[in-house]
């Protein structure tokens, strides 16, 4: 019943016609419901070929795990942000060569280089609903046997899905418990790193004009996908081939202006929009200030660690790139809830909603339901400084070590009753781990992001604190900077050797080692384990109790003719809208595109605004050939849609009325950044390099004419 009400409310509010072009992230399977509006807003597609990921253009559409990605030639060619590829890029360099600083273009393919063992692209294959086959066991149960009885249909969903060989199953959650997909991703295994720009072009204003507008950067690169001679997933070999993909994106080669359709495909991260008024006030006055904290600590603990070591700092760019997005991120989130009084405006509308849910049918026992899930909220309160400082106490080496430790003990199980991320499937990915973490690891620097952590965890609460962690790093800093010297004196794990071997070792040997990180990691493991089972717990509560809560939202939001699309969880989704200007503030509008002028007017010759002497030069020179945009009468840089993104979206293909490739997103506005939990249409816009600039660089400033070749674009 509660299945059928929701998909009956969905429906009635697809129907109403009611959807904002510029709000949604939608399913491809609602497309065909938002067919007048689409067309309204100007698409020339078919709206029902949107709902078929098998199809053109969503088949050419790639999650990276974090990021997204597209095809654009029919032989595995992928486009991506530059900032996605940071790992691969980082993973290649050293300080005499130094791939991050100096750009990299692979001359033939057999130049391209691996972007680790890894790395993944996903192709998705299947998004089927299968809510009655993974709730069927749960109904009657309550907290951790609700959870397992979920977890358990999950599983065996997946490994039914994965008896198709090279194939990656996973099992989503729609409207928080209420509805179940398994989506099936064919896993590509062989990613090669094929063109990136300097990082003075890839990162350009690098934190300073993060999440900022105007934006002037030309945030790219391009992989290629291989696999086996047999045309199946393979890992890394010489032999492999290039992938065929199912479909590749043209890129357009039309000009870009203010008021054209847009519409972007996806993978989006997490939104949270439809939360509790209590969850969100929790975001605003506790979360974000201590991520904002926490973050700020982090950037300048490694910072200095790495301080006058080249090889320190190279193994580090990628990580400290993603905690300064992660710092400002939460500043421009804090700052845009503050903005749009999101507590206030979200108490407002959840009140509305329960009073308007008190005059309907059945409201009694629904009612019951959304207090018994606010008290597990209230309830998970109690730990939250706790559980958010935990995990930065297992960074790098050692969280190598915890892994290598409960794989082990998971092994001992039969491969079903294994915990999630520890499965036969999960092996693979484990392994490509380990062998990353060679460049990515200095014992010095791990040390003091653990003393930064430590710092923050001692000055926890008594009653917060977990024994084994005061058994492995002491209860004062003095003792903790001791007892890491030991630890990390103690271990051979630095050594990528010692980590494979101990990879493939059951409990038993594995305990029979004396390595001092192993050690720590086999007492830190009953107490992660007890936390782990009190969070599922929890989970499961609000696994079974949170439907209540959609399931009233929905229909209150349906008696308002408003539409309801799922929060993002990394699954496949599309938004539109169009490219539009922005006025953040009295007196201030920002047109939708930038020119390579704003690249000489922000050059000073320092970073993060040194743009390359080439980029310099050829700007200049102003031979800008067929793409020169016919009014600006120059070339674009970046341009600023309305469409609906969020974290994941880095990379996402943005399509023109006929399906063609014109920008890639890579940021939204500051103003924006909120929008993963409350959604302001005055502020809302997302930031893309235009394709006209990305040819324009390929073609005449660092060219790679083998790739505007490829994708069949004009040589200039």
């Amino acid at each position: 019943m509660r299945k059928r009400t929701l998909t009956a409310a969905l429906a009635m509010t697809l129907a109403g016609g009611a959807a904002h072009a510029d709000e949604g992230m939608w399913m491809p399977s609602q497309l065909p419901q938002l067919a007048a509006q689409l067309q309204a807003a100007g698409f020339k597609g078919d709206p029902a070929q949107l709902a078929d990921v098998t199809k053109p253009p969503l088949s050419a559409v790639v999650s990276l795990g974090g990021c997204t990605a597209s095809f654009v030639s029919p032989e595995g060619l992928v486009v991506t942000n530059h900032h996605c590829a940071m790992g691969a890029i980082q993973l290649n360099s050293t300080p005499e060569k130094n791939l991050i600083q100096d750009g990299f273009i692979a001359a033939t393919r057999a130049d391209e280089v691996s972007a680790g063992p890894a790395s993944r692209i996903w192709v998705t294959v299947g998004f089927d609903k299968i809510t009655d086959r993974i709730l069927a066991d749960a109904k009657g149960k309550t907290g951790r046997a609700y959870f397992d009885a979920v977890d358990a249909a999950k599983k065996a969903a997946v490994a039914q899905c994965e008896a198709d060989a090279g194939h990656r199953c996973s099992v989503a959650d729609m409207y928080y418990g209420s509805d179940f997909y398994l989506i099936k991703q064919l896993e590509l295994k062989d990613i090669r790193l094929v063109y990136a720009p300097p990082r003075a072009i890839g990162n350009y204003g690098d934190e300073i004009d993060n999440f900022m507008w105007p934006r002037h950067t030309g945030d790219f690169t391009f992989y290629r996908a291989y696999v086996g001679k047999d045309g199946k997933p393979a890992a890394y070999s010489k032999d492999n081939v290039p992938y065929a993909p199912p479909a590749h994106l043209t890129v357009s080669t039309a000009p870009v202006k203010a008021g054209d359709f847009a519409m972007l495909a996806g993978y989006p991260g997490r939104t949270f929009r439809h939360r509790t008024a209590s969850e969100f006030a929790g975001q605003i006055d506790w979360l974000l200030p201590t991520r904002v904290a926490m973050y700020d600590g982090l950037i300048d603990t490694v910072e200095q660690a790495s301080a006058g070591s080249k090889a320190k700092q190279v193994a580090y760019a990628s990580s400290v790139a993603g905690y300064k997005n992660t710092l400002k991120r939460a500043q421009g989130e804090l700052e845009g809830l503050r903005r749009s009084d999101a507590v206030r405006v979200r108490r407002e509308d959840e009140a509305a909603m329960l009073a308007w849910l008190a005059k309907q049918p059945g409201a009694k026992a629904k009612l019951a339901g959304i207090r018994a899930m606010q008290a597990e909220l209230d309830a998970d309160d109690a730990n939250r400084e706790r559980d958010f400082i935990l995990p930065f106490l297992r960074p790098g080496l050692l969280g190598a070590a915890t892994q290598l430790q409960r794989l082990a003990l998971e092994r001992g199980k039969p491969d079903a009753q294994r915990e999630t991320g520890y499965q036969q499937r999960d092996e693979a990915l484990i392994e490509g781990g380990l062998k990353q973490l060679q460049r990515r690891y200095d014992p010095e620097v791990e040390k003091a992001t653990l003393r930064y952590a430590l710092k923050r965890y001692f000055a926890l609460p008594q009653a917060q604190r977990v024994p084994e962690f005061d058994a492995v790093f002491g209860t004062s800093e003095a003792e903790a900077a001791q007892r890491l010297d030991a630890l990390y004196a103690g271990t051979k794990l630095g050594d990528e050797a010692t980590r494979l071997a101990a990879l493939k070792l059951d409990a038993a040997a594995l305990a029979a080692l004396d390595d001092a990180l192993l050690k720590a990691a086999a007492t830190l493991q009953p107490a992660l384990l007890r936390l782990e089972a009190e969070a599922k717990q929890r989970a499961g509560e609000l696994l079974r109790l949170r439907p209540a809560y959609m399931q009233a939202l929905i229909a209150y939001r349906n008696s308002q003719g408003r539409a309801v699309y799922p929060d993002a969880n990394s699954t496949l989704r599309i938004s539109y809208g169009k490219v539009s200007p922005l006025s953040p503030r009295d007196g201030m509008d920002y047109r939708p595109l930038t020119t390579v002028a704003g690249i000489v007017e922000k050059s000073t010759g320092v970073e993060p605004f040194d743009a390359p002497k080439p980029l310099l030069d050829a700007i200049a020179k102003g031979d800008f050939g067929s793409t020169a945009d016919p009014e600006l009468k120059t070339q674009t840089v970046d341009f600023m849609t309305n469409l609906d993104t969020t974290g994941g979206n880095s990379g996402s293909p943005v399509l023109d009325a006929e399906g063609k490739l014109i920008g890639l997103n890579f940021d939204s506005n500051w103003e924006a950044v909120s929008a993963s939990w409350m959604f302001d249409p005055r502020y809302k816009r997302a930031i893309h390099v235009d394709m006209r600039y990305l040819r324009w660089l390929l073609a005449k400033v660092y060219p790679a004419p083998q790739l505007l070749k490829e994708m069949n674009l004009p040589a200039e």
